[in-house]
């Protein structure tokens, strides 16, 4: 008994270290959200613009995943996350003291470079541990710590913001790059033996990715859980300004409507981790997208007849939740037989969200600042798409439960 608790503690340990490698994410790119009218007034610049400054993260994030899962497989875990959580730290300041938008942008996209070895690697490690349902219930752990981003990450930014200028965001970006980085050092073990790694080598490593992607079910499961990650990202960049300048939200009030979805995640994400051994991953992750969709739907016609924002808050709170049960259904699904490379299948899952949502995060404000139409039309096509990819390329859903 003494030693199960003991394991117990340890699993809890290793998913809340983890999970807060997963924060780095939603920190980074949440954090400064609040300030997304100021920046435009200090810079004196365009919504767009500053929205690009998330594009650049979220591209950075995406790109970097592809490079840091490949490292980490050829190198090891460790080594990667100290490298990659120092340069963080320095970005975060450079872009505390820009000068200018365009400077700002550049590095928001080494900044998100950085980041991404804390939600790749991270995963990678889990992959490295479990298999299986055991699996999923550890993401589901991870979830819950990296989920409490979302809901954390506004509302300080927000915080920061009552007493000091955006800068001190990304100054405290960088107090968290350096927690990280003393985290990896004297907190984190290789998981990874060398007898494990894959070989050095650039060519093997493109064809790593392109085996990868001529796994069908591998690709409907990543196209599934990327294209409606996609949406949330249009969520993310349109609802500053759709709060706040629409509906009038001050920026504490955005916080706090903006870090609430932080909960449907964990609602969503703990569902299926608690219920993994009596509902299949398959079906979760169908309830997921039907979810998503209804939602979707809700969001665009209050957009439509500019409904009160109470009536927009409570979809974009289910389409959320959606988000949570896709993500944490789909990911062990495409892990499953990917033990001899997971660090690159991490990869590849991680990319293609911030890939798209760096595409679709501009296409949000494309109408101006006075309209959650666009909104409304991309989280529809982008729940609609994430359905199509799974029922064309995904293994139906079994009558009985879930991972061999």
């Amino acid at each position: 008994m003494t030693m199960t608790k003991s394991n117990n503690l340890k699993v809890v340990k290793l998913a809340l270290l983890l999970g807060i490698f997963s924060t780095l994410g939603p920190f980074t790119i949440d954090m400064y959200l609040p300030a997304f009218p100021e920046i435009v007034k200090q810079y004196e610049t365009t919504a767009s613009l500053v929205q690009l400054s998330l594009t650049a993260c979220l591209l950075g994030l995406g790109i970097g995943q592809l490079v840091m899962g490949s490292m980490s497989d050829v190198y090891g875990r460790r080594g990667p996350l100290l490298i990659s959580m120092a340069v963080y730290a320095i970005a975060s300041l450079a872009c505390a003291f820009s000068p200018n938008i365009g400077l700002l942008i550049v590095f928001r996209f080494v900044q998100g470079f950085a980041a991404s070895a804390g939600i790749v690697i991270s995963r990678a490690i889990a992959r490295d541990l479990y298999s299986g349902h055991e699996l999923t219930k550890f993401f589901s752990m991870l979830l819950l710590v990296g989920n409490l981003g979302p809901l954390v990450a506004p509302v300080t930014g927000s915080g920061i913001l009552t007493f000091t200028n955006w800068k001190g965001v990304f100054v405290m970006l960088a107090v968290l790059g350096i927690y990280l980085l003393t985290m990896t050092k004297w907190g984190l073990q290789e998981t990874l033996p060398s007898d494990q790694r894959r070989p050095s080598n650039f060519m093997q490593q493109l064809q790593n990715y392109g085996l990868l992607l001529r796994d069908r079910q591998f690709v409907g499961y990543m196209l599934a859980q990327g294209i409606m990650i996609a949406g949330v990202f249009a969520y993310v960049s349109g609802t500053p300004f759709i709060y706040q300048n629409i509906y009038g939200a001050s920026p504490t009030v955005f916080a706090l409507l903006f870090g609430s979805n932080g909960i449907s995640l964990i609602i969503g994400s703990q569902l299926v981790g608690r219920m993994a051994h009596r509902v299949s991953e398959h079906t979760f992750l169908l309830i997921g997208l039907l979810l998503a969709c209804v939602a979707s739907v809700a969001v665009l016609i209050v957009a439509l007849f500019h409904g009160p924002l109470i009536a927009l808050v409570i979809p974009l709170f289910c389409f959320v939740a959606a988000i949570g049960i896709t993500s944490t259904a789909a990911f062990p699904l495409a892990m499953e037989s990917q033990s001899h490379m997971a660090g690159s299948a991490a990869a590849l899952l991680g990319v293609i969200p911030f890939l798209l949502g760096a595409i679709v995060s501009p296409l949000v404000g494309i109408a101006g600042e006075d309209t959650a139409v666009p909104l409304g039309v991309i989280i529809l096509l982008t729940s609609v798409s994430a359905m199509l990819a799974y029922f064309f390329l995904g293994k139906k859903a079994p009558t009985t439960s879930s991972l061999k």
